[in-house]
């Protein structure tokens, strides 16, 4: 079993920051792409930020410029340090990772989502 934590969400001012992590744990053999996304009432899900297990990283051009992906391979954890954040932030973010159980097969697993809400 694998699972996939995040914390680091919560209530900040526009043009303010947050950090958000999300701590891998369980049957890992290793991790591949790791990603942040997130959901605003209504809205589909959408894509935030992603990097791979080298750390190369990319990102929409609705965060890029105030949001940084970032990974520390050797506590299977990934980050997302926002900045100037804007009230069109605000949604529930989740944490994405494939995940090598064993050596040949991956799995895709979601964490269980943290609010961050940016008021104006």
């Amino acid at each position: 079993q694998v699972q996939l934590v995040e914390s680091g969400g919560g209530l900040v001012q526009a043009g303010g920051s947050l950090r958000l992590s999300c701590a891998a744990s369980g049957s890992i053999f290793s991790i591949n792409d790791m990603a942040w996304y997130r959901q605003a009432p209504g809205n589909q899900r959408e894509l935030v930020a992603t990097i791979t297990n080298s750390g190369s990283t990319s990102y929409p051009n609705s965060v890029k410029g105030r949001f940084t992906i970032s990974r520390d391979n050797a506590k299977n954890t990934v980050y997302l340090q926002m900045n100037s954040l804007r009230p069109e932030d605000t949604a529930v973010y989740y944490c994405n990772a494939w995940i090598y159980s064993g050596r040949f097969f991956q799995n895709n697993y979601w964490g269980q989502g943290t609010q961050v809400t940016v008021s104006s």
